[in-house]
């Protein structure tokens, strides 16, 4: 699907172009090392309208459509992945689930705090021993009077000790295998929830990554999202967007790193020139730039057709697997390029390398999007 930006989605990119280049660039090196969750401009994105991107102006949200969403995640990843992933998931998997699959009630009161950013959202699916196969999740929801009575334990939660509000799945009805888990939105201070101590990662280490604990974690009844059992279907149509959210952020890393790269073999004189004068760097050069306009368009079209309404799982998936995979290939070529400098933290390509690597693993490892385009191709629903 060919998209033709419109001046609105030009617009939009343009403004978060600047605020990124211009704010969030400044201190995502200082936030790598000291581990420091980007509070501040997060606000600051609310204030342009960039955490509630897709929410409706009734509840304070932007009205924007994926196209857009994209545009400016991408330009957020450029300066810094770990802000871009906060903002992915509060978006394309907290606030959207809510506004498609939330009571009024929820809309009102969980909705228009999101979209302002006065609370930070987050996604608790995986498990200890539950990753890829979120059936085999064992956190535990039991109906008691007006509430449900949450015990488990949730694993990798992005945001998980800063966030306000966390979709939360576990299994009502063990029985029913995947038609037996059900979603709750949790608030921070609920009794009984409590945040692990955040992971000591490889990259993204301004977004904060724990555990969650429930223990007798009584949430109410009106807070269960879509149906009881309907927990399943709320991830995997979070999931779908989230994915185009990975993509998005993969094409902003990989820009990154590629104009860095370009920057460098322009300046860097070996042999008596320019390094950008020799062909194997030519050629690397004109791949790299090949391999993140394709990942683009691939996104791009996938969002589109969201904002369609037509099925896009397969394009999501497709997305998302050939971006995360690009932005590895991009910032491993990228740091080549640096030789000896891109090793060092001096140099920007170091961190682009690393918060680079969890893009194929997070929200559907390369694996699963495999299955999820097969089984779409091939028309096999068994997972």
């Amino acid at each position: 699907m060919t998209v033709n930006l419109t001046d609105e989605q030009i617009m939009i990119q343009t403004m978060a172009r600047e605020f990124s280049r211009k704010v969030v660039a400044l201190t995502a090196a200082e936030r790598d090392k000291n581990k420091e969750f980007p509070a501040e401009n997060l606000k600051k994105m609310a204030e342009l309208g960039l955490m509630g991107m897709m929410i409706p102006l009734e509840y304070e949200g932007s009205g924007a459509d994926t196209v857009s969403y994209v545009l400016a995640l991408s330009e957020i990843a450029y300066s810094c992945a770990s802000t871009a992933v906060v903002m992915s998931v509060h978006n394309s998997i907290v606030c959207e689930s809510i506004y498609r699959l939330g009571t009024e009630l929820q809309k009102e009161k969980y909705l228009k705090t999101l979209a302002r950013g006065d609370i930070i959202g987050a996604f608790a699916m995986t498990e200890p021993h539950a990753g890829s196969d979120p059936v085999m999740q064992s956190t535990s929801a039991v109906r008691d009077g007006d509430s449900y009575i949450l015990n488990g334990t949730k694993r990798f939660t992005t945001s998980g000790s800063n966030a306000g509000l966390t979709i939360v799945t576990a299994v009502t009805d063990e029985n029913k295998r995947h038609h037996g888990i059900s979603a709750f939105l949790v608030e921070k201070d609920t009794p009984g929830l409590s945040a692990g101590n955040p992971e000591d990662k490889m990259g993204l280490c301004a977004s904060d990554t724990t555990d969650l604990f429930l223990n007798d974690c009584r949430v109410p009844a009106e807070n269960l999202l879509a149906g009881e059992g309907d927990g399943f279907k709320v991830a995997m149509k979070a999931l779908d967007g989230g994915r185009i959210g990975i993509a998005a952020q993969s094409i902003g890393v990989a820009q990154a790193a590629f104009d860095a790269a370009v920057k460098y073999a322009k300046t860097r004189e070996q042999f008596g020139q320019m390094i950008s004068k020799f062909q194997g760097l030519r050629w690397m050069i004109a791949d790299m730039a090949t391999e993140i306009e394709a990942a683009r368009q691939l996104t791009l079209s996938a969002a589109a057709m969201k904002d369609k309404g037509v099925n896009h799982t397969a394009q999501a998936s497709m997305a998302k697997l050939f971006a995360s995979e690009m932005v590895n290939r991009i910032t491993a070529k990228a740091l080549q390029m640096h030789g000896g400098y891109g090793f060092i933290k001096d140099y920007p390509v170091e961190r682009f390398y690393r918060d680079a690597r969890v893009f194929t693993i997070y929200e559907g490892t390369s694996e699963i999007q495999r299955i999820v385009i097969s089984n779409h191709i091939l028309k096999d629903k068994r997972r």
